[in-house]
């Protein structure tokens, strides 16, 4: 019998702990089509395969508080996708908004360690209001909450990490969006230091949530968020998936899969999408979607530094990490943001073994003023020196304009394992028109102009480059696809298999 009174009282604490922050709160949420922490992790991960820790964890310094904090306000605990183990903390936004206490850092604390000593993916699903007031004020608050872990907010990279904003996100919610390999963010949401009631009060005005957090700022102006979705639903389906494309951790490759019907297919198409003169624009992104496994391009950053494409694909079943310039945008200049979205990808193609595969069409990089002030030579020389410390295979190809140190920030020269050119490719310092200018004093509409164009355009064909072996090869648009699956294959044979050495494994995640 006292088996059975203790087994009794168990069962009514876990029941305790499953109702969340009570049947009201959970009807609002549903009221206002959100959906609860509970139904978020039904979503995440395989069915039947959650196993949730810390289900009795509550306020540990406030006794009044403990029937009012059950599980402590966060879902911990290891569960599958795909049938491959990742860890998983889903806030739960009913329970004293998710605040971060003592007790559930420690929960988070638990799983991101376990995660990163056993090789498996860890996930946060964010939505919280920061803090919890007033269990940290005094020095004994912050003594109990804030610098006991110095991992707490570590990455050295050895497994991938993901998170998603919803709705309020502050506090811990935005520090794992910025400290993680790729971040999604539902449109609406709000994601920043503090809530806009604490801003108010800091700088005595009323401020604009969207101004403050909304997810147009980070996809245009901050590049934090990788991803935007419209629901929670979206939002889980988008972890996911990303995931599919990454290895559990840092000693293994991504996972290989069928390669769908159709992806060797229109390969001539290439002809068509590319211009036949130099000057005129096309899209990048219809390159890629011909080049690469159908339906496999995952773009990342997609409004945030738009002259270049940064992005996870397949070729022939295998994940391969894109960085291509978008002619579309800007003609391809590489702006101060263009290589910070740049630099990003590369850490984490890098950090988890991920191929690298550069289309390269730029006149260079963005300059004037207002490129100085964002501080362009400085994200220049980062780009520059990302490029350099790859150690995953990366092969690039020439498909049209590669002027200047752009050139060798997109792996040019000795910046690769292989680099090849299509014939339409043209190679030089600067670009021709403004060569012309400096060289003969003449600019479009000038008298001599296009005779004094033709002197300086006369050596940019890729011929000469090939006669020094500079490009290993000039091949058709057509043969690319074929060419990049056989050069990885054969970039592959190391000794490491593929396997980086991670140089910059502790390289900020966040700029």
């Amino acid at each position: 019998m006292a088996h059975e009174k203790i087994i009794a009282e168990l069962n009514k604490r876990r029941l305790a702990a499953s109702q969340m922050g009570g049947e009201k709160k959970l009807f609002k949420r549903r009221e206002s089509g959100d959906l609860n922490a509970e139904e978020r992790l039904t979503l995440l991960v395989d069915q039947d395969s959650f196993m949730e820790l810390g289900l009795l964890g509550a306020s540990g310094v406030f006794d009044k508080d403990v029937d009012k904090t059950p599980r402590d306000g966060k879902i911990v605990g290891f569960g599958q996708i795909n049938g491959r183990d990742v860890g998983v903390a889903i806030n739960d936004f009913t329970t004293k908004g998710a605040s971060t206490s003592a007790t559930n850092s420690k929960k988070m604390g638990y799983i991101r360690k376990t995660c990163t000593e056993r090789g498996i993916p860890f996930i946060h699903v964010g939505e919280s209001t920061g803090a919890r007031l007033p269990d940290a004020m005094g020095s004994k608050g912050m003594g109990q909450l804030l610098g006991n872990d110095v991992t707490q907010f570590t990455r050295t990279r050895e497994t991938p990490w993901a998170a998603a904003a919803l709705n309020s996100s502050f506090g811990s919610s935005a520090w794992l969006c910025c400290i993680s390999d790729f971040a999604v963010m539902k449109k609406g949401a709000i994601m920043s230091v503090s809530s806009p009631r604490l801003v108010s009060m800091a700088i005595g005005e009323e401020v604009n949530l969207e101004e403050l957090g909304g997810w147009r700022l980070h996809a245009e102006q901050t590049g934090l968020i990788d991803q935007f979705v419209n629901t929670d639903q979206d939002a889980m389906e988008a972890l996911r998936h990303f995931l599919s494309y990454m290895p559990s951790h840092n000693g293994e490759l991504s996972p290989e899969i069928t390669v769908p019907e159709g992806s060797n297919q229109n390969q001539e198409q290439l002809l068509e999408i590319l211009p036949e003169k130099r000057t005129q624009v096309y899209n990048m992104k219809a390159i890629i979607n011909i080049i690469f496994d159908n339906e496999s391009f995952l773009e990342l950053k997609q409004r945030f530094g738009k002259s270049l494409v940064v992005g996870l694909a397949r070729l022939k079943g295998k994940t391969v990490g894109i960085i291509a310039n978008n002619p579309i945008v800007g003609g391809g200049a590489l702006s101060a943001d263009a290589c910070k979205k740049a630099i990003d990808f590369t850490v984490m193609c890098d950090s988890f073994n991920v191929p690298i595969i550069r289309l390269m069409d730029t006149p260079g990089f963005v300059v004037g003023t207002e490129a100085e002030k964002r501080g362009a030579p400085g994200w220049i020389m980062n780009f520059m020196n990302a490029t350099c410390l790859t150690t995953v295979p990366s092969i690039t190809v020439l498909v049209r304009k590669a002027y200047g140190r752009a050139y060798v920030a997109m792996g040019g020269g000795a910046h690769n394992d292989a680099m090849v050119a299509w014939p339409m490719a043209e190679v030089s310092f600067m670009d021709p028109v403004f060569a012309t200018d400096i060289v003969h004093s003449k600019r479009p509409g000038d008298e001599g102009f296009d005779e004094a164009l033709s002197d300086i355009q006369k050596d940019l064909e890729v011929w000469d480059m090939a006669r020094i072996f500079s490009a290993h090869d000039v091949i058709k648009p057509q043969e690319t696809r074929t060419f990049l699956i056989r050069m990885l294959d054969i970039q592959r044979r190391r000794r490491t298999n593929g396997i980086g050495q991670h140089l910059m494994r502790t390289w900020p995640t966040s700029y």
